[in-house]
């Protein structure tokens, strides 16, 4: 069986760290200016950075730039192709055949993979961009499994193919939304989305009998999210998508915390690994487990096993699991106290879980003492009342820098 690529968003150079650390052979990322991500924190040194750390650990960073440019946007798209030639990352995402030219020219070095926001649904795109000299294409994430089979099997063997297989599903067809830029003026195309589909509306119906009569039609007193979406989980279909010869398992997320990289990716990476190792007792069971844990509204295969599907919108508009929380983040380990960031309240008698890199069950914990993190005094609970908050406790395991923590409630 191939090796398979797992990729995962990195916001942030901070990010790029957690999702290698916990198992991603790849990271997607840009700069704020020029991705489809502008609220994304990653700049030009922060980029330059990630390329850097991750070559020296043996991994990969594609680029993305991916915005649809008006013609003022060109300069600085140039000069952005300039500096990726230079620090040569393992490809650039883009779409816009405007911004791929500029590429072909400025970067001719670096390779180019076609954007999922380039639409690709058919054999004959991936051939027309395979002559065009894209390296990958990254699929339509509407496409079912017979499509995506008969894509895998009749493709350029040399044309390499990444989906999305967790994450985020935009309203939109693959993300081509004009909804945000029509309601508020900030552009999805231009990585300011304000995520429109994601609000409450109120919807009215006339009533048939009584004309200038309107009854409300609410999911909630709020009115219902009749746009948005559920998201995107693949876990149990991860065999029938690795026996296909799909390059790429990407997950969606670049604006996600730290705590949910490293939950998903996590648990995408144990499935990969033991299916790899024992394919005929796979069991989507325990990783999906850990995905429910994490997850920001409902989970749904959309289109893949089945074009017709309804069981795709979240019409209540939740975005949260109640029963889990980003505890918190190791700073520094020591056997009597270790240093954790945190990022939500926590108080002696708390139930923590520690996210275990390469291990799917997570150490499951109870806080016995708490101590502030300068003076040594001990205390009984902490809230992060200012960025990068620390507090010191008792870690049951040995564990490294970086390793995330989850609260339960």
């Amino acid at each position: 069986m191939n090796k398979i690529e797992l990729l995962a968003p990195a916001g942030s150079f901070e990010k790029a760290k957690i999702a290698y650390l916990y198992g991603a052979d790849a990271v997607y990322c840009g700069t704020s200016e020029l991705s489809l991500r502008a609220r994304a924190d990653m700049k030009n040194d922060d980029l330059e950075k990630t390329i850097k750390y991750a070559h020296e650990i043996g991994k990969k960073v594609y680029v993305t730039l991916n915005i649809f440019a008006w013609d003022d946007k060109y300069e600085e798209i140039i000069q952005m192709a300039k500096k990726l030639e230079e620090l040569k990352p393992d490809g650039i995402i883009a779409a816009d055949v405007g911004v791929i030219e500029i590429l072909k020219k400025h970067a001719p070095s670096v390779p180019i993979n076609i954007s999922t926001q380039a639409n690709i649904i058919s054999l004959h795109d991936c051939n027309f961009w395979y002559k065009n000299g894209a390296k990958r294409v990254i699929m339509a994430r509407e496409m079912n499994k017979e499509q995506l089979r008969y894509i895998m099997e009749n493709k350029p063997k040399d044309l390499e193919v990444e989906i999305f297989v967790h994450g985020a599903i935009c309203f939109a067809f693959s993300g081509r939304c004009f909804l945000s830029d029509f309601l508020s003026c900030r552009s999805a195309n231009l990585g300011d989305c304000v995520q429109s589909c994601r609000w409450s509306y109120n919807l009215y119906a006339e009533e048939k009998n009584n004309p200038g009569e309107f009854m409300p039609i609410e999911t909630s007193e709020y009115g219902t999210s009749i746009f948005s979406s559920k998201d995107l989980c693949l876990i149990k279909e991860l065999p029938e998508i690795m026996k296909m010869g799909v390059d790429s398992l990407k997950i969606e997320g670049r604006l996600k915390t730290e705590y949910y990289i490293a939950s998903v990716i996590n648990a995408y990476r144990n499935a990969i690994d033991d299916y790899q190792k024992n394919p005929e007792n796979y069991d989507s069971a325990k990783y999906l487990k850990e995905l429910e844990k994490v997850k920001t509204r409902g989970l749904t295969t959309f289109y893949f096993n089945n074009r017709e599907n309804k069981d795709i919108q979240e019409y209540g508009g939740r975005q949260y699991n109640e029963n889990y929380e980003f505890g918190g983040k190791v700073i520094e380990y020591g056997k009597e106290k270790s240093i954790i960031e945190i990022r939500n309240k926590l108080q002696v008698g708390d139930t923590l879980e520690i996210i275990v890199p390469n291990q799917i069950e997570p150490y499951e914990f109870k806080i016995e003492q708490l101590w502030h993190d300068e003076t040594e005094e001990e205390i009984t609970e902490i809230s992060p009342g200012v960025k990068g908050q620390k507090v010191k406790m008792r870690l049951p395991i040995k564990c490294q820098k970086d390793w995330i923590i989850r609260r339960k409630k």
